[in-house]
């Protein structure tokens, strides 16, 4: 299967860009990387290694997550976090622009690079990276994060497991994520002379930080959007007894 490019290019009211070029393997959702790379001493694993983390450094020198986040380090890492910049991004299936903040854009870039990664707490993200949605709002990602758990429950029900309906599983994977954000900010400090790639982690975890505890609360907000299915017995429209 061919891999899936995502384009995102930083265009500047001077005319000036940057353009940043992601390969995802169509079927394992890994970024593919070029090969012979020396690595920053910031990649190493226990260089701010995350608490929660189960890998070993003797098995795995580098962090799966900073050897991803070296091509965008480099290709983004004279960027300020308040530049103001149109942000373009082509995926096999649309293109999305916007005028915002470079912060905001590579924080984009960022989540997407962090879910293709083979870190294990944060490749639950992958079937999100795989239909990237750029710039989307706390609503949009409740509901893709929530829409996302509840597939996986199925076809974790479908092959013989009990399926979580109350998503705990979810709320720990969001958990999980804050600590790894945490310990990618000091890595990034390290990594970068600006501060727009260490804002953009600080903007992905706000969300990470607010999940877990407003999940219940939030669900409920968009609850009237499934009005149709709530007044049905099962979706070929028998009504409930």
């Amino acid at each position: 299967m061919e891999a899936i490019k995502i384009i995102y290019e930083f265009v500047f009211p001077d005319g000036k860009s940057h353009v940043s070029k992601v390969r995802i393997n169509a079927q394992t959702l890994d970024q593919e990387l070029d090969g012979g790379r020396l690595l920053p001493e910031w990649t190493l694993l226990n260089f701010h290694q995350c608490p929660n983390c189960p890998l070993n450094p003797t098995t795995t020198p580098h962090c799966p997550v900073a050897v991803n986040l070296v091509k965008l380090v480099n290709d983004t890492g004279d960027l300020h976090s308040y530049d103001e910049v149109e942000v373009r991004i082509t995926t096999p299936e649309r293109t999305i622009s916007g005028i915002t903040t470079a912060q905001r854009g590579i924080s984009s870039l960022l989540g997407l690079t962090m879910a293709t990664s083979a870190c294990p707490h944060t490749s639950y993200l992958k079937p999100m990276a795989r239909f990237h949605l750029p710039f989307a709002s706390e609503e949009e990602t409740l509901f893709r994060a929530t829409s996302m758990y509840l597939l996986a429950q199925y076809y974790l029900y479908k092959q013989g497991g009990a399926a979580d309906l109350e998503l705990e599983g979810l709320n720990d994977i969001y958990k999980n994520l804050q600590i790894i954000n945490n310990s990618l900010a000091e890595r990034l400090r390290a990594a970068s002379d600006q501060d727009a790639a260490v804002n953009a982690i600080i903007l992905l975890d706000l969300f990470a930080k607010a999940f877990p505890y407003c999940i219940e609360e939030s669900m409920e907000e968009i609850r009237y959007l499934f009005t149709a299915f709530l007044n049905f017995h099962d979706s070929f429209g028998k009504k409930k007894a």
